[in-house]
């Protein structure tokens, strides 16, 4: 098996030494043997001979968490705020991985790739990146209450995990080269991912077979990603019982629900591009964070949309609110569809709920 020398091990281990000298003096604490090849391998200082992660195929837990709506929100938010609260939010996440003892592989705009299982494997991997996931849904709420006293825009978060073999090492070029795992199970992940709603953690049937002794999760739902001729198998998690874990969705999710008759317009979202050509439908019921529609045509499970509606009653336009399709079904000749928002103006969004507050105060 071929090993790709980065440095000459005197090198790698002067590097070593000096890091643990700069570890102890600043913290008063060093690094484990496995994080510090861990680090080299990321700082790509590691050869062969001396703890060198080969290029070869292994088992890995791949988590990738991407926020919602936050390409939305850069429309409508000053570039000061904007950089403030990815970079305080990405900080936050980054301090939850490397605490479940997962490596950040890379950041890719408003998301994070994290891996467990390389470069060093543990047998508890799986395990840790579930935690890790829940975790992270828990610290999105509590900077989310923060925000909320500051008056800044809440965000949320959508997660998907998959475990399988991948290809890890170092690729690149002489110029640039960089540790990181690539095949299908890390394309896989990211499919995951892109199906996964404001909150909310998917994990792939593979990842629950590995964790189904630890996690409270719903039952199997059947997804077709692209690349795959058969349905992919995800489930949600829900709670981790014996960590007295809670995803917090669960809770966030309720609010009032009233019974309207609202004008609506929908443009689909391919590749995150708005698609010109509008659909028209009719709001049914409404709520902080989704609603029920009805059109003449059904719509694709997962499909994102953009909608806009008015608030008769607060004479207001909504139309930066975006949304996933969660189910559609046939009724009495049209379709009926579920919607959960993924992304909503900070103005839209208190109007929308003056307006429940208000019919519901009314009586509907």
């Amino acid at each position: 098996m071929t090993l790709i020398s980065i440095s000459p091990p005197a090198v790698a281990n002067e590097l070593s030494q000096r890091l643990q000298t700069l570890l102890l003096r600043e913290t008063g604490q060093g690094l484990s043997s496995a994080a510090m090849n861990e680090l080299l391998a990321l700082t790509g200082h590691l050869v062969s001979g001396v703890g060198t992660p080969e290029v070869a195929q292994r088992e890995v837990t791949v988590l990738l968490a991407d926020l919602r709506g936050f390409t939305a929100l850069t429309a409508t938010q000053p570039a000061g705020v904007i950089i403030a609260l990815l970079n305080r939010c990405l900080s936050v996440l980054s301090e939850v991985i490397l605490r479940h003892g997962g490596t950040i592989d890379k950041f890719m705009g408003d998301s994070v790739m994290a891996l467990f299982g390389a470069p060093e494997g543990r047998p508890d991997d799986v395990d840790r990146a579930l935690v890790c996931a829940v975790e992270m849904q828990q610290a999105m709420e509590r900077l989310n209450h923060e925000d909320q006293h500051l008056g800044l825009p809440e965000l949320y978060m959508g997660i998907g995990i998959n475990t399988g073999q991948v290809i890890a090492g170092r690729f690149g070029s002489a110029a640039y080269s960089q540790y990181t795992v690539i095949g299908d199970e890390v394309n896989l992940a990211s499919r995951i991912e892109s199906f996964s709603l404001r909150g909310q953690v998917l994990i792939s049937e593979h990842t629950f077979e590995r964790c189904q002794h630890l996690v409270e999760a719903s039952g199997p739902m059947e997804v077709h990603v692209k690349g795959k001729s058969e349905p992919v198998r995800v489930r949600e998690v829900v709670a981790i019982p014996s960590r007295g874990l809670r995803v917090p969705r669960t809770e966030g999710r309720r609010s009032h629900r009233v019974e309207v008759n609202l004008a609506c317009v929908l443009h689909e979202l391919q590749d995150k591009v708005v698609v010109p050509r509008a659909l028209s439908a009719t709001i049914l019921d409404i709520g902080y964070h989704g609603l029920q529609l009805e059109l003449d045509q059904p719509l694709t499970p997962f499909a994102e949309l953009k909608l806009e509606f008015g608030l008769r009653l607060l004479d207001f336009l909504v139309s930066d609110v975006y949304a996933k399709v969660v189910k559609c079904r046939p009724h009495q000749g049209r379709w009926r569809a579920g919607l959960e928002f993924t992304a909503i103006g900070v103005d839209s969004s208190a109007q929308l709920q003056t307006f429940v507050q208000l019919l519901v105060a009314r009586g509907g």
